[in-house]
């Protein structure tokens, strides 16, 4: 007896299994964390959480303020900032602001914080400390012969004796200048990390290319860093290819010698590259024995000094990452293309090279992120024309104690690391969702 159902069923089956619809496969039943089991994640990484939040995130924070807010002429001069408010900012202040400034010169010596605001007002405006200072003696030299400032109490007074002590003070730029400054909230810091500067119109314009200091720094920091991080990658991709083909217990030991250098302060590491890089280190003496060069080379306070030392600290940075993907790449894949009648180096290229390119570009973003920020190499081991920003950033920290300009710079190497991490992660989203596509076809 026939059966058509049964008929269609079996054809179904020697037809061939089709896919189930959507609505019809298994659902994989997603575990639910409970209120305590939440709560007890949050509190064991509260510690930590208050380390970083205490020692990194507002030290960072409380810096990277400062390239904006310097209150240093606002808090010498409150009387002038009072007198100023009202001002149009484009001519000759009235005869009051005179008077206030000089009353404001002469409590801020008294208070200490005369020397503050001028530096302040110097780095704006070159030889604003000097003019400063002369009127504060010039106030004194009034005080002992006319009584306690006497200019001071009498506004017009006031004004005509500092304009005829310096002509600067009857132009509208040197109040322009302190107009500005007496603004805690300043923007000249983060312009100048950017070589730029406010005109006499207030409009922001570049600096001419004589005085262009940081733009061009900071393409060296780049350029170096990607230099460092090509020739990371030439080096560390075929020796943690040739890592991951090892036995295990093997692997261990080359690892091990992989990450000895990474454990060694990088000041011995680096004070071991001064002895073996100059013209008669290690390196010159065994080029010269086997005539591959005829006079020494030039490998320190230069440029490939600082990539030499460079390369090899952050190798370290590209071996783990790309170890991590290679040791999760099955050797039979490059095998079967092999076998398949694909050339070695093609199977190799074509099938085992894309598959590493997550532990690449996340071996290559750590390097060149680290590089970014490096100082001791290229201070050690560079010249002049080979510091890299952080130099800079140290510099204006402790020796030129300018800490507006040093955090005008962190914040702008921040930003350019910011936006590097954000162009990474749309590439690594771009490359997913194209695997994804060819997946569906």
């Amino acid at each position: 007896m026939s059966n058509p159902s049964g008929a269609q069923e079996m054809g179904t089956v020697i037809d061939g299994p089709e896919r189930p619809p959507v609505a019809a496969r298994p659902r994989v039943a997603r575990k639910t964390r409970s209120r305590g089991d939440v709560g007890g994640a949050l509190l064991l990484i509260a510690p930590l959480a208050l380390f970083m939040l205490v020692f990194f995130i507002v030290p960072i924070a409380s810096l990277l303020t400062r390239a904006a807010w310097d209150p240093a002429v606002a808090v010498a001069f409150p009387a002038t900032a009072r007198a100023l408010a009202t001002w149009d900012g484009v001519s000759v202040p009235p005869a009051a602001a005179f008077s206030a400034l000089a009353g404001d010169i002469v409590a801020a010596d008294d208070a200490g914080t005369l020397g503050d605001a001028t530096e302040r007002l110097n780095r704006d405006v070159p030889g604003m400390r000097l003019l400063l200072m002369r009127t504060r003696r010039h106030l004194d030299q009034l005080a002992e012969s006319a009584g306690p400032v006497a200019a001071a109490r009498d506004a017009g007074a006031a004004k005509a004796d500092l304009v005829q002590l310096d002509t600067r003070w009857g132009e509208a730029q040197t109040w322009q200048a302190i107009g500005r400054a007496v603004q805690p909230l300043t923007g000249v810091y983060l312009l100048r990390a950017v070589d730029s500067h406010l005109d006499a119109n207030g409009s922001v314009a570049m600096l001419p290319p004589d005085q262009r200091v940081f733009l061009p720094i900071l393409g060296r920091t780049f350029g170096i860093s990607a230099v460092v991080t090509a020739l990371v990658v030439v080096f560390g991709f075929p020796l943690t290819y040739w890592l991951s083909r090892l036995p295990v217990a093997r692997q261990r030991l080359v690892l091990m010698a992989v990450l000895i250098p990474f454990w060694t302060s990088i000041l011995v590491r680096i004070a071991a590259w001064m002895v073996v890089l100059p013209r008669e280190g290690v390196i010159n003496r065994l080029a010269l024995a086997m005539h591959i060069v005829n006079t020494p080379l030039d490998l320190i306070y230069n440029r490939t000094g600082v990539v030499i030392s460079m390369v090899h600290i952050l190798i370290p940075f590209m071996v783990l990452p790309l170890h991590a993907v290679m040791r999760g790449i099955p050797p039979s894949y490059q095998r079967a293309a092999v076998s398949l009648g694909s050339h070695p180096f093609s199977a190799f290229w074509r099938v085992y090279a894309p598959l590493t390119a997550p532990g690449v570009a996340a071996g290559s973003l750590l390097v060149f992120v680290s590089a970014l920020g490096y100082y001791i190499a290229p201070a050690l081991l560079g010249g002049a024309g080979d510091q890299m920003l952080s130099y800079y950033i140290a510099y204006f920290t402790n020796t030129s104690i300018n800490w507006g300009l040093a955090a005008a710079l962190s914040a702008l190497l921040l930003i350019a690391t910011a936006l590097l991490f954000v162009v990474y992660r749309m590439l690594m989203a771009g490359r997913r969702h194209m695997f994804r596509e060819a997946a569906t076809l």
